[in-house]
C-alpha cells in the first residue's frame, strides 16, 4: 500500500486507528497486530485479535515514525497491537524539548 498524508487507516485486528502525518513515496506494508491496516473507510469487522508477539499495545495521541523510510503515524484510538512497517515495530516517537526561557 501508498499510504497517502492525511489517510485514517484502521486495525482489522483490534480498535487502533492512526492518520498518516508524513508519508513515503514508496510502497510499505503497515501492520497492527500482525496483520495488514486498511484504510478506516473499507473497514471490515475485527476479526481475531492480535499476535501475541506483536501485543505491545498503541498510546492515543503519540506519534509513531520511520524516520529512515519518512514515515509518520498519529494515533487516534489506542489498541493492544503493535504497529509496524514492513515488518520493523515502529517506535513512539521522542517529543522534542523546548528551549529554555530565561
Amino acid at each position: 500500500m501508498k499510504p497517502r498524508i492525511g489517510q485514517t487507516l484502521a486495525s482489522t485486528v483490534d480498535e487502533t486507528a492512526v492518520i498518516v502525518v508524513r508519508a513515503p513515496g514508496t510502497d510499505v506494508s503497515i501492520t497492527c497486530g500482525g496483520a495488514p491496516m486498511c484504510d478506516a473507510r473499507e473497514r471490515p469487522d475485527t476479526v481475531g485479535g492480535p499476535d501475541p508477539a506483536q501485543a505491545d499495545g498503541t498510546l492515543l495521541g503519540k506519534r509513531y515514525a520511520d524516520d529512515e523510510l519518512g514515515l509518520e503515524l498519529l494515533c487516534t484510538k489506542a489498541g493492544q497491537g503493535t504497529l509496524a512497517v514492513d515488518g520493523r515495530p515502529l517506535p513512539v516517537k521522542a517529543a522534542k524539548a523546548l528551549p529554555a526561557s530565561d
